[in-house]
């Protein structure tokens, strides 16, 4: 697939800068150039995250103390790899020096160092790897933001997981049809699922069935903002480059990630109705109006996330001085592996 218009490659490697106006809102992003916070300033910063971290979390912690296991909300921190703990640990992002001795105890944390003034997240600890990674992110991130977003794929991916399959996901929970319904449900639907994330979790006989065969190699080409996992991923990149994104930002992105979640699973062929989740009936025409409502909503809540995320991981990138990269190296095109 072509650039984004009005994107521009360096020197025809591959690398995609961002559209103008979001360089031009570097500067006024984060911390800026290595601005001080007091100690009493960043100490009340951390705490209202903190806060707000416990009260999102509330039912989650709690299910941990009582062990039983959610299908809907223990996905965001089983399948993403990032605990409550983490989530919980406040960052500032580049460009912010904690002053005061309490600050000294972000040094215990990877990514941190000592300046004159205080202590800082110092990108340059990132090593050639994360580096690549980097650059491939950006990457996508500028070509989902401009990208033509599509709706209609109709949530088939979790009626495609359980087809015509003996393992299924959830088994603990009822399906809301027999797997022979689902199987006609999944043939009488084209299903057209263009990220890989989805697709590799694909039953081995539905994969063929998909319209397009997304890889990761093919993640620059196929991604658009349509889809619910992409939208969904982009709390994944965000804390992937904790600690030099801001911790806001994280949330924000984990926030919609939650709500996506919900409405994921409400249009699957699982039966939540015991954990008040109503079926979002995607076999009906009505179920389908429904859930491409529901995709337009996060893909249009989604885009000031993505470009806030854009200009946080270009700032990093332009403090590294990075060198273009193409698309297809030095990790064969392929994705930063999941953490």
């Amino acid at each position: 697939m072509p650039h984004a218009k009005g994107a521009k490659g360096r020197k025809g490697l591959g690398f995609i800068s961002p559209p103008l106006p979001l360089r031009e809102a570097i500067s006024v992003v984060g911390c800026g150039s290595m601005q001080g916070l007091a100690e009493t300033v960043w100490i009340a910063q951390r705490d209202a995250h903190r806060a707000r971290v416990t009260d999102l979390l509330q039912g989650q912690l709690g299910r941990r103390r009582e062990a039983p296991k959610h299908p809907v909300y223990d996905f965001l921190f089983e399948y993403y790899h990032f605990r409550p703990g983490q989530l919980s640990q406040w960052h500032p992002g580049l460009g912010c020096t904690l002053q005061g001795a309490a600050a000294d105890d972000f040094l215990e944390i990877a990514g941190y160092g000592k300046s004159p003034d205080g202590v800082r997240a110092d990108p340059e600890m990132l090593n050639s790897n994360r580096r690549a990674s980097l650059t491939w992110l950006i990457n996508l991130l500028t070509q989902t933001l401009e990208r033509p977003a599509f709706f209609g794929c109709h949530g088939l991916h979790e009626w495609a997981m359980v087809y015509r399959s003996p393992e299924i996901r959830h088994a603990e929970w009822p399906l809301r049809f027999s797997s022979e319904r689902i199987a006609q449900i999944v043939e009488d639907h084209a299903i057209c699922c263009s990220h890989f994330d989805a697709f590799r979790h694909f039953a081995e006989a539905a994969q063929p069935l998909n319209r397009l065969q997304p890889s990761r190699s093919t993640s620059l080409a196929l991604e658009q903002r349509g889809c619910l996992h992409a939208n969904m991923d982009l709390y994944k990149w965000a804390f992937k480059f904790t600690p030099f994104v801001p911790s806001t930002l994280t949330l924000d992105a984990f926030e919609l990630a939650l709500k996506i979640r919900e409405i994921d699973m409400r249009a699957s062929p699982y039966d939540f109705r015991k954990l008040s989740f109503e079926p979002i009936p995607i076999e009906t025409p009505e179920g389908r109006a429904e859930y491409e409502k529901w995709q337009r909503e996060f893909a249009e809540t989604a885009q000031p996330i993505r470009r806030r995320l854009l200009v946080e991981l270009t700032r990093i990138s332009d403090h590294l001085a990075l060198a273009p990269v193409s698309s297809t190296s030095p990790n064969g095109g392929r994705a930063p592996a999941q953490r």
